[in-house]
């Protein structure tokens, strides 16, 4: 258990250094910063659709990106992994409390200051709460796909960064304008389809069903952790290293 928490700070340590921190705090208040200007100017009945675009199409996808990229993939380029998975210490274990690390940081950083937005946006009643709760709770589901899925990206390849952008900006962003059947394949659209069931609210044209986008979060999840682990398994340590 030392041994893991031990782990577990030093990738806090690594995750939360001080340009990568400035980068995500400025991305998390961004949603925060709209809200109170759209207070300022009287609220909005959209807090919906606000907390769609800024938070579940832009915010969360890249702090998730940069923290679950940076997991294993900052380690592997700079060598120090060599050191980590050297330790007397089962890979697979690495490979979960680096995930789990990477996705509670996500959480962490995203669900507080969408709750603030969706206060801001529309008010303190019920209904409005419901709203922001409804997709806080969306968040730490698709925030957690998005994680794993990055930090499985960054334990295999050394271009995880522009592959994850690539994956949010053209699958995830224009093909899913073009090809409806993308959606069955996008962490985004599974989020969404969870934060329209739990707020009830109809988000866009094609919301996935709220079961089947649970199925397709914990798949995500589970087949990451899945790969994450056989990385790592699979990394051998060079005679010279």
């Amino acid at each position: 258990m030392t041994v893991i928490a031990a782990l577990v700070a030093m990738t806090l340590r690594g995750l939360l250094s001080r340009r990568r921190a400035i980068l995500m705090l400025l991305l998390v208040l961004l949603p925060v910063l709209v809200g109170l200007l759209l207070r300022i100017a009287g609220g909005s009945r959209d807090a919906p659709e606000i907390l769609d675009t800024l938070v579940i199409r832009t915010v969360l996808p890249l702090v998730a990106l940069i923290v679950g990229t940076a997991a294993i993939g900052s380690e592997v380029e700079d060598g120090t992994i060599v050191f980590l998975v050297t330790k007397p210490i089962a890979r697979w274990k690495i490979a979960l409390t680096k995930l789990v690390v990477a996705a509670g940081l996500t959480v962490a950083l995203v669900v507080p200051p969408m709750l603030l937005t969706g206060a801001l946006v529309g008010g303190l009643g019920g209904a409005s709460l419901g709203v922001a709760f409804g997709f806080a709770l969306a968040a730490m589901a698709g925030g957690t796909a998005y994680a794993f899925l990055f930090t499985a990206l960054g334990a295999i390849t050394s271009r995880a960064l522009i592959l994850g952008l690539g994956y949010t900006l053209l699958w995830e962003g224009v093909l899913a304008g073009l090809l409806e059947g993308t959606r069955f394949l996008s962490v985004r659209q599974a989020t969404l389809g969870v934060a329209s069931t739990l707020s009830g609210e109809s988000i866009g044209r094609s919301t996935l069903d709220g079961v089947v986008a649970v199925v397709i979060l914990v798949g995500v999840i589970a087949a990451s952790a899945a790969l994450t682990s056989l990385a790592l398994d699979r990394f051998q340590v060079r005679s010279g290293d």
